[in-house]
């Protein structure tokens, strides 16, 4: 009898597990009647038909992170690297989860992987690094556009890591410490420039500086002698005007031809006595006219003395 009554318990407990269902917060589920979608149930507690009603699919309403194992991969310019990644994506219509595909989760990775391995072709090594975002982009509108029929939303996707081959990598220091070098040299190349620019600058500057002043002081000297030259004139102009002022006077005239020959006189004893030979004058009669001249001056001088007396 107690075995009986077990069994009743038992296959009561087992009822009401079948009927009664709890959906959590975080998930739906699809209830299909004698094989056949029936309903998609939202959280909340619900009633089944025992043996009629089952929850065929339980699907999770979170977003999910799929780690992308890692892949060999060839780029554009035939260098083969590692490359994984990280898929974000959501059920957004758990029916079509349920029942587009087997397992949107191994196609979601598979498919990630074959869309990276294009998009990764498409580009060189240094590509990937300076435009990774832009092969995320890619990679999620290509994945974002297959996995529609499934019901499925790709949130983001995002290159963990990038790995190329030893030999890669050796070949990609020597090629940065080439780099590297270049631009040392253009450094320096540059500084030399501007070196000789600077030095070449200073002798031009110092030159025009050096000429400046020649010039100011040409200009200076110029203006000094034509200074004196204009003072000279001036004196000499003052000189004559009042000369001929004196000849004007009376006797002015017969007093500056006594001027001349005495003028005349001294320097031809100035030249005779620095000789060293004695000349005499070739022309007597010239002498003679000298006398002459000098004895009417002095007749001349003496008449008009007494006519002003």
């Amino acid at each position: 009898m107690l075995s009986i009554y077990s069994g009743i318990i038992i296959l009561i407990c087992f009822i009401v597990y079948k009927t009664i269902i709890i959906v959590s917060e975080r998930e739906n589920i699809i209830v299909e009647r004698l094989g056949k979608y029936q309903r998609t149930l939202v959280p909340g507690i619900y009633f089944l038909i025992p043996f009629i009603d089952f929850a065929a699919y339980r699907q999770e309403m979170r977003e999910q992170v799929i780690d992308i194992p890692s892949q060999s991969v060839i780029t554009k310019d035939n260098i083969q690297v590692e490359i994984d990644g990280l898929l974000y994506l959501k059920v957004m219509d758990s029916k079509k989860a349920s029942y587009g595909i087997g397992n949107y989760l191994a196609a979601s990775i598979n498919l990630a992987q074959t869309t990276m391995r294009s998009e990764v072709g498409k580009i060189t090594l240094g590509a990937i690094f300076s435009e990774r975002d832009e092969v995320n982009a890619n990679i999620i509108s290509e994945i974002d556009k297959a996995s529609d029929p499934w019901g499925v939303k790709v949130l983001r996707y995002e290159i963990k890591d990038i790995a190329p081959s030893q030999h890669v990598v050796e070949t990609l220091e020597k090629q940065m410490e080439a780099e590297r070098e270049k631009r040392a040299e253009i450094t320096r190349a540059t500084a030399e420039k501007e070196k000789l620019i600077n030095v070449s600058e200073g002798k031009r500057q110092s030159a025009i500086n050096i000429s400046e002043g020649e010039k100011l002081k040409r200009v200076n000297e110029a203006n000094g002698r034509a200074e004196g030259i204009k003072l000279i004139a001036d004196s000499t102009a003052q000189s004559l005007e009042l000369v001929g002022a004196a000849i004007k006077l009376p006797g002015g005239n017969e007093a500056l031809k006594m001027r001349i020959i005495d003028q005349y006189i001294d320097q031809l004893d100035e030249v005779l006595e620095g000789g060293d030979i004695s000349l005499f004058p070739a022309n007597l009669a010239s002498l003679k006219g000298i006398i002459d001249e000098l004895k009417g001056n002095k007749s001349t001088l003496k008449e008009g003395n007494h006519d002003d007396r």
